[in-house]
């Protein structure tokens, strides 16, 4: 027997071998189910007979899993259908949180996006049928808004659609370049797969005890292989459809702040100046929420002074928003096999996902004014903690606010590829794949409306008892519309609110890939080949013309302005009343659970404002140029080039594989930002009146620069015992800059307050070395056991800092200078800019186990559990060093040492299921450690970070199955976990607090 089929002798002892892995997935209805990927390879001349033990469901997925991760020289896990069309999970990003390493967060109460080994979704790269993708959707701001970056978003894609996902947490050089934390496969179904005519389908209805809303679910799959004259040919369509109605209810503060520590904007608050300070700031007689006219603080000192030394909620809230969503999947391939040695295949998939949501809120917006001029809100009375907030309080001449906003928020994603596969020769072999890929983020409608109520005395909070959910007394009737007035010009000074904000941003790949393996000696494989990807990047977003009233141009519509309403018409003639919140919240009494709201069907019909037009009642006329700043276009184009060698071989008696290879990498980008140069006015008149409008003019600024990189892997597998493997891998890895962040465009320049908000075209990668060591024992083919440690060195990370440089280095023309500035005046430009990075470190332990060592009925018992534990400090950047026109440092930097972004030290998942003939049920927990989800400088409002609180969600799936078909009951997010979010990393102050409720799915699956 040669060292090699000694080798993979060992390594197969208790896997299966090309014939039993068809067993493993046969189906009531006679259908055999094939591995996916590469065709397994035939048993090795010689080696023992394995008696195959026929296990179906969720454990027999579990088994295949083990048996591709065993197999692989890489670091990889891997999820498996139960069978056709059965994904474990509704969801792919909640299923990939088993697997050890993989945390993910959740938008709406649902998984988007996924976070491997402490590293977010922009270190993640996500393949489908093999080809990079990417896939965005919008989501609620304190979310994170609409993906903009290269995450991808899990939320799209039913997870019928796929029979199996792998997480790469190694890599070697045969794999695409641009991830330092994984690589995602997902996998979907092919006609090969399945050894003759396949056909299922299912139906689900689901009910969320939050929303009360019936949500029905839809799959149906049919595959089949013909003998032809011209080869063997194979086709495949799969279609799932979902729709899902959700609720989200709870309270927010819109962070807190404290008008006497100082802002990134030095002319933002009339209080700022102060030294960053987390806690409290000095004694300043300027009045941001104003003077204190009678109180107590019985734990702050008289020192501080009035209520503007202390932290407070901006926005104090509770709000509601309702999600209604609609999921189409349809994926079809197509295979021809000409011969045994050659394989001809055209997948094709296509996914269209709406998730259109109201947000309702009643708030008060005085505390967060900060304009001059505006009338400040007096503080009655008022109770501070130890950590220096305004805990509780009593308040007059407060601006009250009911706000309702609609987005309409869809995605659309399609994906066409052909992959020829072929055998050359006696031991060689090629693939070549070309493919390409759309993702189009659309939101079309994003509209606010609000009314306000004005001076409002005897407002008070009480976070005092719960600062998740607060008690509010607003000291009038908020459900009458009496109380409320909408008009163009109120009596603050400034507009009622209307906001039309549609979006639009298109990704797309295009890629073409060749890869060669010839085994040139025996137990060892030479592998080289090539990959050519393009990609692109547009977005934009329009806003309402700023515009000034005729006759009085102190008077400025923004795009952030309102419009009054017609005559004749009231409040309470386009509004509604908004009740039953609460349900499931234990609300402080008191708490409203009705207000009014805007009805955006009754303010459409009397304003007409999605006209995007000039009509009778204004200027409802959108335009790009009044946010060039998100206006952008980047095109990038990737060559790499690398070459592989595989061995095979017994070394001192151990067999030993794995991989060794070097890729290099050519990146090209091509850029596109604008900005503001100023502003022409031009005179509309309408029914409405005369107004004068001020067109920003576009500046446009274009850059393209060119880098390379050199990138070596190693991956080590050995055998010293049966069934018990040692690997170690080792590689140099890269992730490319966000997209959004690589613009030559500025999102803002203010000649006032010297300041400039732009992107950075000439950020370079972020690097770093990999290491990782792991031993994994498999005492049978159900059984696995693993420890794993692995450190990630991050030679360079980018981070949003604020830089001081003169006008001259900015890249702005001087005609824009103004104000008195001059080329040499010192601006602070907020942008990205490589940093230092540092290590991170962590060790994983897994367990899966069938109890089958437990008598009857308990031996249909089984259990998975993993623990994670990761660890990483990085340096972010609060305030840069200042210095003065001499180039004379006069202040240091601020910098602040806290974990990296979506990092959670801790992480577990815990399955335990029993199967017993045709009785299957199982429940699984995920729990992870809070998280960093924002570093000061970046919308903290002076909090040096913002972070998402722990989570523990708890699924379950209960099914029996009868000859031709299975009912199932599933449960999900059993405990209503709520999202919890605070700022700062001392007071911990609360942010937001929200629920969805509890989500059950009964359905019925046939199989024919």
């Amino acid at each position: 027997m040669s060292k090699t089929t000694t080798a993979r002798a060992r390594a197969l002892q208790y896997g299966v071998s090309g014939g039993a892995l068809a067993l493993t997935l046969m189906m009531a209805g006679g259908a055999m189910a094939q591995a996916t990927g590469a065709p397994a390879a035939a048993p090795a001349q010689g080696s023992e007979e394995v008696e195959a033990v026929v296990v179906t469901g969720f454990r027999a997925s579990l088994a295949n899993a083990l048996d591709v991760k065993r197999r692989e020289n890489d670091l990889v896990d891997v999820i498996k259908a139960q069978d056709i069309a059965d994904f474990p999970d509704l969801n792919l990003a909640e299923s990939l949180q088993r697997v050890p390493g993989v945390s993910i967060d959740r938008d709406g109460g649902e998984g988007r996006s996924i976070t491997v080994r402490g590293l977010g979704p922009d270190f993640t790269v996500v393949r489908l049928n093999g080809l990079e993708a990417l896939a965005t959707t919008g989501g609620k701001d304190s979310s994170g808004g609409a993906n903009r970056g290269r995450q991808f978003d899990f939320s799209i894609f039913a997870s019928e659609l796929f029979n199996s996902v792998t997480v790469r947490k190694s890599t070697s050089a045969m794999n695409e370049e641009g991830s330092l934390g994984a690589i995602v496969d997902l996998q979907a179904a092919r006609p090969f797969d399945f050894s003759k005519f396949a056909m299922s389908a299912s139906a689900k209805v689901g009910w969320n005890d939050l929303s009360r809303k019936s949500d029905p679910r839809y799959t149906f799959l049919v595959s089949n292989r013909w003998d032809t004259g011209i080869g063997e040919v194979g086709a495949l369509l799969s279609v799932a459809y979902a729709t899902r109605k959700t609720r989200e209810e709870g309270s927010s503060t819109g962070r807190w702040e404290n008008p006497s520590v100082a802002n990134n904007s030095a002319t933002a608050f009339p209080c700022s100046g102060a030294a960053y300070n987390p806690v409290s700031g000095p004694a300043l007689s300027c009045a941001q929420i104003g003077t204190v006219t009678g109180g107590t603080s019985p734990t702050v000192t008289a020192a501080s002074g009035t209520a503007n030394n202390l932290w407070h909620p901006r926005i104090p809230r509770y709000g509601r928003l309702d999600y209604d969503q609609k999921r189409l999947g349809v994926t079809g391939s197509l295979q021809w096999r000409p011969t045994e040695r050659s394989t001809l295949t055209l997948d094709a998939m296509l996914a269209k996902f709406t998730n259109n949501r109201d947000e309702t809120y009643l708030e008060i917006i005085s505390f967060s004014r900060s304009q001059a001029g505006l009338p400040q809100t007096d503080v009655v009375n008022f109770t501070a903690d130890s950590k220096g907030n305004l805990i509780k309080g009593t308040f007059d001449d407060v601006d009250a606010r009911v706000e309702y906003r609609h987005d309409d928020l869809k995605t659309e994603f399609n994906q066409l590829s052909l992959t020829y596969d072929t055998k050359f020769g006696e031991a060689g072999h090629l693939n070549i794949v070309y493919g390409q890929s759309r993702s189009i983020q659309n939101n079309p409608t994003q509209t606010t409306f609000s009314f306000d109520r004005y001076d409002s005395d005897g407002y008070s909070y009480d976070y005092s008892a719960d600062d998740k959910l607060p008690n509010f007394n607003y000291g009038f009737d908020p459900t009458n519309p009496a109380n409320y007035e909408y008009s163009a010009v109120n009596s603050k000074g400034d507009a009622s609110l209307l906001r039309l904000r549609p979006s639009k941003a298109v990704n797309t790949f295009k890629t073409i890939r060749a890869d060669v393996d010839y085994q040139i000696l025996d137990g060892f494989k030479l592998r080289y080949g090539g990959n050519y990807k393009e990609y692109g990047f547009s977005s934009w977003e329009k806003r309402l013309n700023s515009r000034v009233l005729a006759g009085n141009s102190a008077t400025t519509f923004t795009s952030e302005a309102g419009f009054g309403l017609p005559a004749g018409t009231s409040i309470a003639d386009v509004s509604r009343v908004i009740s039953g919140f609460g349900r499931g919240l234990d609300l402080p009494s008191g708490v409203p659970t009705s207000w009014l709201a805007p009805d955006l069907d009754k303010l459409k019909a009397k304003l007409g404002y999605d006209c995007d037009c000039v009509n009778a009642n204004g200027d409802f006329r959108l335009s790009v140029l009044n946010q060039l700043g998100a206006t952008r276009q980047i095109t990038e184009k990737d060559t790499a080039l690398y070459i592989q060698g595989d061995f095979d071989y017994d070394v001192f008696n151990i067999p030993v594989r794995g991989n060794l290879g070097v890729r290099y990498v050519k990146t090209v980008q091509d850029a596109t930002g604008h900005f503001s140069t100023g502003n022409s006015t031009q005179t509309v008149t309408t029914l409405g009146g005369t107004f004068a409008q001020r067109v920003p003019i576009d500046g446009t600024q274009s850059t393209s620069r060119e880098y390379h990189n050199t990138l070596p892997s190693l991956n080590v597998s050995a055998q010293p015992f049966d069934n018990f493997f040692v690997r170690f891998a080792a590689a140099k890895v890269m992730t490319r800059p966000q997209l959004q962040n690589l613009t030559p465009g500025y999102t803002a320049i203010s000649q006032s307050a010297q300041t400039i908000t732009r992107g950075n075209p000439d950020l370079n990668p972020m690097l770093s070395n990999n290491l990782d060591l792991s031993f994994e024992w498999y005492p049978d083919k159900e059984t696995l056991f693993s420890v794993g440690v692995f450190e990630k060195d991050i030679k360079s990370y980018i981070q949003t800092a604020a830089i001081n440089m003169p006008w001259s280095q900015t890249g702005l023309d001087n005609n824009l200078l103004s104000n008195g500035n001059t080329a040499d005046t010192l601006f602070t430009v907020t942008t990205q800019i490589n940093t230092p990075g540092g290590k991170l470190k962590g060790y994983e332990i897994s367990l899966q186990r069938p109890f089958t060592f437990l008598p009857e009925p308990f031996n249909g018992f089984g259990g998975i559990v993993n623990y994670t534990h990761v660890e990483s400090d990085i340096q972010y950047i609060i305030t840069p060093a200042r210095y003065n026109s001499a180039k004379v440092m006069t202040s240091p930097a601020v910098l602040l040492t806290q974990p990296l972004v979506n990092l959670s030290p801790e992480a577990y998942n815990a399955t335990l299921y029993y199967e017993k003939g045709p009785f299957k049920a199982r429940v699984s927990a995920s729990y992870r450690d809070p998280y960093l989800i924002q570093v000061a400088p970046s919308a903290t409002n002076n909090n040096d970070v913002r972070i998402k609180e722990k989570t523990l969600n708890i699924d379950s799936q209960i099914s029996y199955n009868f000859k031709n078909f299975t009912i199932t009951l599933e449960g999900i997010n059993l405990t209503d976990q709520e999202d919890s979010k605070v700022v700062d990393s001392t007071r911990m102050s609360s942010e937001e607090f929200v629920h969805y409720g509890r989500q059950y799915y009964l359905g019925v699956k046939w199989k024919f």
